[in-house]
C-alpha cells in the first residue's frame, strides 16, 4: 500500500464502491501527503484537541447510482482530514452543503461529521488527491498518482452518470484527461474553466452525453471575498443537477 504504483494497481481491481473506497483510506503512495496528513493528525488544533482524528485518505461520497458529480481539489487539513468524510467540518462544506440542501442534492444543510445522518441526493462528490495536502497544494506529481482512484470512480458511476460540476481550476484541469480516457470527447481547444462554464462532451462509448460545468472552488479565500456567493453557487449546482436529470428546487430570482 506504500508503492508509489499501489493506486494503479490496487484501483482497476475495486469491483465495488466498497471495495474502491476500502482499497483507498488504505494508501500511503505519496511519501509527503502521508508525513503531512499524519502530522496534521498528531498534532491538531486546539479546537479540535479533543478529537481523533481520521488522519488517511477520505474517500469520495455518495449513492453509487448517482447521476452528477462534483469534483473538488483535495480534503481540508482540519476538514475532511479530521472527520474522514470530503467537505466535512471545514468552511468550505458549510457553503457547499448549505447550497446544495437549498437545491435538493442533499438531505440536511450542515456536516459536521460521519455519523450525522447527511445523504447526498443523486450526487457524489470527489477529488482528485485523496490525502489532505501542505497548504492546499497537491503538486503535480502527487495528482497523477492519485489519478487511479478518481479513473475507478468515473467507471463505476459511468452507467448513471450524466453531469458533472467542477469546483475550481485545479480539479477542472486534472478531470479533462480523465474524462476523456473513459470515452467522452474534449473539445479542441480544450474548454476553459470560469464560473458558470458549460460544456456538453459527446461519448464515443455507448453512453449519454455528458454536460461538464465549472464553479469557482468553495474556498474560504473565494467565499469570504464575496468572489463566490450561496446565490451563484445554488445556480450553478442547480443548472447541473438539472443537466443530470435531477429534480432540483428553482433557484429564487
Amino acid at each position: 500500500m506504500s508503492a508509489p504504483d499501489w493506486p494503479r494497481r490496487a484501483a482497476p481491481a475495486a469491483s465495488t464502491p466498497a471495495e474502491l473506497e476500502a482499497r483507498v483510506t488504505g494508501c500511503r503512495a505519496c511519501p509527503r501527503l502521508v508525513e503531512w496528513r499524519e502530522k496534521v493528525a498528531r498534532d491538531k488544533r486546539a479546537a479540535f484537541r479533543d478529537w481523533e482524528y481520521w488522519g488517511r485518505p477520505v474517500p469520495g461520497l455518495g449513492p453509487p447510482d448517482a447521476r452528477l458529480l462534483i469534483v473538488g481539489l483535495a480534503p481540508a487539513a482540519h476538514g475532511g482530514n479530521r472527520t474522514g468524510r470530503i467537505f466535512t467540518g471545514d468552511r468550505s462544506g458549510d457553503v457547499l452543503f448549505a447550497a446544495m440542501h437549498a437545491v435538493g442534492l442533499a438531505n440536511q444543510p450542515t456536516a459536521v461529521h460521519r455519523d450525522d445522518g447527511l445523504r447526498l441526493l443523486g450526487t457524489f462528490i470527489t477529488a482528485p488527491v485523496k490525502c489532505a495536502p501542505p497548504e492546499n497544494k497537491p503538486t503535480p506529481a502527487e495528482r497523477d498518482t492519485c489519478r487511479p482512484w478518481l479513473d475507478a470512480e468515473i467507471e463505476l458511476l459511468r452507467p448513471t452518470l450524466r453531469a458533472v460540476l467542477v469546483l475550481g481550476g485545479f480539479g477542472w484541469q486534472a478531470l479533462l484527461p480523465v474524462l476523456a480516457d473513459h470515452g467522452w470527447t474534449i473539445p479542441r481547444p480544450r474548454p476553459r474553466f470560469g464560473h458558470g462554464a458549460h460544456v456538453e462532451l459527446a461519448s464515443v462509448r455507448p453512453a449519454s452525453t455528458l454536460h461538464l460545468f465549472g464553479s469557482y472552488h468553495v474556498s474560504q479565500q473565494n467565499t469570504f471575498t464575496g468572489r463566490l456567493t450561496p446565490a451563484m453557487l445554488e445556480e450553478v449546482l442547480g443548472a447541473a443537477g438539472r443537466a443530470a436529470g435531477l429534480s432540483v428546487n428553482s433557484h429564487p430570482l
